[in-house]
């Protein structure tokens, strides 16, 4: 109902958030509380809709799928800085999908909510530290474990690979887990790669003798795992967990809302989660 005592609150609430920003002016607002240089290449921009629209509020999450976009919607919030790609490639290069239902619905949808999607991946992950890296181990309690010399390693106590693998599927809440490696083996060395796995690096990771098991999102079968089974089959005592590309960087995502309040204090901010794609035929959603 309107009337005086409406007007005044709707006065006090715009009073309270500042004055109207663009999407582009948050992300110009990002650029320089980032503290390190901003690159000339880069996948860090406005990946989808316009720059030019008024900024209500901001929804950060780990992938700016159509199911996240239409909840930040709703939630009134209509700037959604994504970590991964909204388009499908690493580059957002949509331009040949044109006629793309999937893509085609997503571009549609922005331009009648006037939403816009910024894309912040290297410079969350370059900056010191690691915006992911630092969101991930507290979420996943680790740390009073980190190495001094390096936030991607851990030491702990060995136990069983079965049951860290199980303290993570519960920390992190994640539906589906896939892990190579005796399920008995002590491990108390872990080195940890938030996300996409190369094939380079993984096998480098894993062949050094001071890592018991290496954490991952996502890695291909025929780099990584096989190199793992391999290894396994040789006599070492390793193992590989693969939590799913989302489960590994989500937290870091929900790290970047609490970081943007310091940057944007007067703008409503909220961490949406990208819900986790698959499912196990044991336990259907």
């Amino acid at each position: 109902m309107g009337g005086p005592g409406a007007s005044r609150r709707n006065f006090l609430a715009a009073l309270a958030a500042g004055p109207a920003m663009t999407a582009n002016e948050v992300v110009e607002k990002i650029k320089a509380g980032v503290g390190i240089p901003w690159r000339a290449e880069t996948v860090d921009k406005i990946v989808g809709g316009s720059g030019l629209v008024t900024v209500k509020g901001v929804a950060t999450t780990m992938m700016a799928t159509l199911d996240v976009v239409q909840r930040a919607a709703a939630a009134g919030k209509n700037l959604i800085i994504t970590h991964e790609p909204t388009f499908y490639t690493h580059l957002d290069a949509f331009e040949g999908m044109g006629a793309d239902a999937a893509v085609q619905f997503k571009k549609e949808f922005l331009a009648k909510h006037e939403m816009a999607v910024f894309r912040f991946h290297d410079h969350w992950h370059a900056m010191r530290p690691d915006g992911i890296a630092s969101g991930m181990t507290r979420a996943i309690g680790w740390e009073k474990n980190v190495e001094a010399s390096n936030p991607r390693r851990f030491q702990f106590k060995p136990i069983p690979l079965a049951q860290l693998a199980k303290q993570m599927q519960s920390r992190l809440k994640i539906r589906t887990m896939r892990v190579v490696g005796d399920p008995a083996l002590a491990v108390g060395r872990v080195a940890a790669n938030w996300g996409y796995l190369s094939g380079d690096a993984g096998m480098r990771i894993l062949a050094q003798p001071d890592v018991d098991v290496l954490v991952a999102g996502e890695c291909r079968e025929w780099e990584v795992v096989e190199y793992a089974q391999d290894l396994i089959s040789a006599g070492k005592k390793k193992a590989l967990i693969l939590m799913g590309h989302i489960a590994s960087e989500q937290a870091g995502m929900d790290y970047c809302a609490e970081w943007l309040k310091g940057i944007l204090p007067a703008m409503p901010t909220e961490f949406i989660a990208a819900a986790e794609p698959f499912w196990s035929p044991d336990k259907p959603v």
